[in-house]
């Protein structure tokens, strides 16, 4: 997070993809700092410079290179964590794993290495766009105490946009909600302390037949995925947790004529995943995100030799993560799609070199 600049190398783009630092942009500015007074005041325009893999406006195919320059960086702000390990944060975990740390910020536990995650999401969601008309809106919909009712939630899955989503600093697209998440982390800033939250995503036209059977299930790689971002703790997808409480009777998604030679579900339970795989309804899932660890509170705690003391943290902090997290969760949303989709393409292009298949079997099983 202090170094010169952040970015990503992207292997696996189609080649031909109209793309230009502009298109990536937009999600970058989204995630950026300084936004407003929820968030922290670090200043930095976070601006993307492509420096490999596009000719002319255009991918080539081959890895693409992005970065983003670092400028209003401070090291001195934690001179404190060369004795004291911040709690609840990675600096003794990191120590003990690599007998050193980064001397400022957090190193690749910092929220600044989403940067890469956010410009790599952009290009994957272009090509799901343009080839698919898919749609990926994150939203916040719980800031500690406050979340959204349950029918103002099953009301957003079907209608929110990002339009309606930016709307708002709190990025909580629930009028309701909004002003109270708004105030309660402003309290808790004001208080020199931090409050968690959960970011909501919804996925809309997705293909059928994405994912794997097994250990890479959609709905696995969208775990793994979301519970790589820093500050996460918790995923859940169609009912969750919820589903717990319901007999299977009224859990289950029925299935009914689509009106275009195929199937759809009366409900989606499932969260649009059966199986591990895609069936075509909107996925839907939830994720939690903890308190940030740094707060500008004095907090009693040890150094590294294990000497009681006080840290005095400095530096500038989210009170919330989970207004900047919204683009960061559609990102890794849009890079584990943009995998099944070139997996599951890679399937059928080799399928159809193959004969075709027997009408009987047909029959047994669709191909």
């Amino acid at each position: 997070s202090h170094c010169k600049s952040v970015g990503c190398i992207i292997d696996g783009v189609p080649p031909g993809l109209a793309l230009t630092e502009a298109d990536i942009q937009v999600q970058l500015t989204r995630r950026r700092p300084g936004q407003s007074k929820l968030t922290t005041p670090r200043n930095e325009t976070d601006n993307v410079t492509i420096q490999s893999g596009c000719e002319m406006g255009y991918t080539l195919g081959t890895p693409i290179c992005l970065t983003v320059p670092n400028q209003d960086h401070r090291p001195h702000d934690y001179s404190e964590t060369d004795l004291y390990p911040r709690p609840s944060h990675a600096d003794y975990t990191y120590m003990q794993k690599y007998g050193i740390k980064a001397s400022s910020g957090g190193g690749r536990s910092s929220a600044r290495e989403t940067i890469g995650r956010v410009a790599a999401g952009a290009v994957a969601e272009k090509y799901l766009t343009e080839v698919h008309g898919m749609e990926i809106v994150a939203f916040v919909t719980g800031v500690g105490p406050i979340q959204v009712s349950d029918a103002a939630l099953n009301e957003l899955l079907g209608t929110v946009t990002r339009d309606i989503v930016d709307a708002t600093a709190v990025r909580c697209p629930d009028a309701a909600a909004a002003p109270l998440m708004h105030d309660e982390i402003v309290s808790c800033s004001e208080a020199k302390n931090s409050t968690g939250g959960v970011v909501t995503c919804v996925i809309r036209n997705v293909p059928v037949g994405l994912g794997e059977p097994c250990f890479d299930k959609l709905e696995a790689r969208l775990a793994h995925a979301m519970m790589s971002i820093p500050a996460t703790k918790g995923f859940e997808i169609g009912s969750g947790f919820a589903g717990t409480h319901m007999r299977g009777s009224e859990h289950n998604d029925a299935f009914e004529a689509d009106g275009r030679g195929g199937l759809r579900t009366r409900t989606n339970h499932s969260g649009g995943v059966q199986g591990g795989i895609s069936n075509g309804q909107d996925i839907y899932f939830r994720v939690a995100f903890k308190p940030p660890a740094t707060i500008s509170q004095d907090q009693d705690t040890a150094t590294y030799a294990g000497a009681g003391g006080v840290l005095a943290a400095r530096g500038r902090h989210d009170p919330c993560v989970v207004p900047r997290a919204v683009p960061i969760v559609e990102a890794m949303a849009a890079i584990v799609v943009m995998d099944t989709v070139l997996m599951q393409n890679a399937r059928t292009a080799t399928r159809q070199l193959l004969r075709p298949v027997p009408d009987e079997l047909k029959a047994i099983k669709p191909f």
